[in-house]
């Protein structure tokens, strides 16, 4: 059996425009692991089991795609142990599914390459091939094609997922987004963030990225009156961050904020 652990994101801005010839939205995204994390036990079995969540969809879907890839019978045990909430713009099902795959990959005779890995990851979703990389990465096209980044790191985060607001479903909140005209001005607001990125050199400067195009939420302000110095929905949410400099002060919006929701103290890692 081998373990490993699927850690969440955030995205430190997500600027959307309209709707490509492939029928998607194009993106440009920051992508940003942090430590809070599921774990992933896999092992060799006689036919493709997923236990310990039984939502899961997503690690079935990936591992059946690499076992065709790679012509093979799908044989992995997969254990998912639950910490990433469900839903909540944190990427957790594809951490996981990415993870899972990186496991499986490993135990084949004749692994795949991290190129046709990652092939298979985008077709699963978007963020999975995200988490077959190190580091950050700037994500384009639909979110799947990655550019590294050099960005500050070891900051901390204050996750906060509301008790009031349900998930909506991604399809909806990108319906929402057509129907208000979000599109307009996507060149503007892509060129803001790249020339934002060029001069982010320390934790403060994450401050200059622009703000999520796809959801907006009262507590990103709550968490910058007690000390952040970039709050936002990540992905398309309801899971709001906060990024602090200083432990004391996220430690205290933490504690603040447990009146809205569930919360975590967590940071950002490579």
């Amino acid at each position: 059996m081998t373990t490993r652990l699927a850690h969440a994101k955030i995205n430190l801005a997500l600027v959307v425009g309209p709707v490509s010839e492939a029928g998607k939205h194009e993106v440009v995204t920051v992508l940003q692991r942090v430590a809070l994390a599921d774990t992933i036990e896999l092992s060799v079995g006689t036919g493709l089991m997923v236990e310990g969540f039984a939502d899961d969809t997503i690690v079935t879907r990936a591992l059946t795609r690499l076992a065709t890839e790679a012509s093979v019978e799908p044989h992995w045990v997969v254990r998912i142990t639950k910490e990433i909430p469900v839903c909540a713009g944190l990427g957790g099902g594809s951490s996981d599914a990415a993870t899972a795959l990186q496991l499986a990959n490993d135990s084949l005779a004749s692994p795949l390459s991290l190129e046709r890995l990652s092939a298979i990851a985008a077709e699963i979703g978007a963020d999975v091939a995200f988490f077959l990389h190190d580091g950050p990465q700037l994500g384009t096209g639909d979110g799947s094609q990655l550019t590294p980044l050099e960005l500050p790191d070891g900051f901390i985060v204050v996750l906060v997922v509301p008790d009031d607001v349900h998930k909506e479903s991604t399809a909806n909140v990108y319906a929402a987004f057509d129907e208000r005209g979000g599109a307009v001005g996507f060149g503007e607001r892509r060129a803001a963030l790249n020339a934002a990125l060029a001069h982010t050199r320390a934790t403060n400067d994450l401050a200059a990225l622009p703000l999520n195009d796809l959801a907006t939420s009262p507590l990103a302000g709550l968490l910058r009156n007690t000390g952040a110095i970039r709050a936002d929905v990540s992905g398309a949410g309801p899971c709001v961050y906060g990024v602090f400099a200083d432990s004391a002060l996220a430690s205290a919006a933490s504690r603040e904020l447990l009146r809205f929701g569930r919360t975590w103290v967590t940071t950002a890692i490579r």
